[in-house]
């Protein structure tokens, strides 16, 4: 029989250039969840399109949920609309505060977050004080390309996914049900 041990919650971060950060975390959603966790996925970019995943948590019942924060996908550096991203990460990042300090979620999935951070939609140093406050047996998940040394540092747990071999470089479209 297995002893019943405190629940330490972890800091987990998925990041590089490979795809695949927000479909494992999600899937460790879903294995949570499974666990009879609630879970809570706020999405620091993604907004407005029907994605795959929101439709499969809407059969979840209301203990799997995701929340599009965002306003899109930012072009670049340049890209005109950076002030309506900024706006729209910094609800999201208010949102993750307000999460945080009901403690009403076992598991927070902090989608794109890094991007985010990347772009200077939102400070690391809010980020990094959001993970300071972070309840002790609330398991966090960032995701994101260019994970700081500073959000490394803070993490208990950091996947790198590397690409090695993708379709879009021979010109093979995002495909339904693997991309979205």
């Amino acid at each position: 029989m297995m002893q019943e041990q405190k629940k330490q919650g972890l800091i987990l971060v998925n990041t590089g250039n490979g795809k695949g950060k927000t479909t494992a975390a999600l899937g460790m959603g879903l294995r949570a969840w499974g666990q009879g966790m609630k879970v809570l996925v706020l999405q620091f970019i993604k907004g407005g399109w029907k994605y795959g995943e929101l439709k499969a948590v809407e059969k979840l019942g209301p203990n799997f949920e995701i929340r599009q924060m965002g306003e899109g996908f930012i072009k670049g550096a340049d890209d005109q609309s950076l002030d309506g991203h900024r706006h729209a990460a910094g609800e999201a990042l208010e949102a993750a505060r307000a999460e945080f300090s009901k403690a009403n979620y076992d598991l927070i999935i902090l989608d794109e977050i890094l991007y985010a951070i990347h772009y200077g939609l939102v400070a690391q140093s809010d980020v990094l004080a959001l993970l300071d406050a972070k309840p002790e047996s609330l398991h966090v998940v960032l995701t994101g390309r260019n994970a700081s040394p500073e959000i490394i540092a803070k993490a208990d747990l950091v996947t790198e996914m590397r690409e090695i071999k993708h379709p879009f470089t021979r010109g093979i479209p995002a495909q339904r049900g693997i991309e979205f």
